[in-house]
């Protein structure tokens, strides 16, 4: 797991408390609401929302370009 506690994704930049790239999917707890979030580097981020506020509590890598390519179906050079 990547450190989460820098304030910024540490493979783009992008600030953690800016507003997301993409919410890939949104969950209700008791506590308040799980969101995962994909930055614009293509990293997943877990973020819990709850009475003390927001925080990141997982975070990906980006994936790798030639994953990328083989997922969108082409063969790459």
């Amino acid at each position: 797991m990547t450190s989460t506690t820098a304030g910024a994704c540490p493979h783009c930049g992008w600030p953690d408390h800016a507003e997301p790239f993409q919410v890939v999917s949104r969950h209700a707890t008791a506590a308040g609401h799980t969101v995962w979030i994909r930055c614009g580097c293509g990293s997943l981020q877990v973020r819990v929302v709850d009475q003390r506020g927001m925080r990141i509590v997982s975070r990906s890598r980006p994936p790798a370009p030639d994953a990328v390519r083989a997922r969108c179906g082409s063969a790459g050079p």
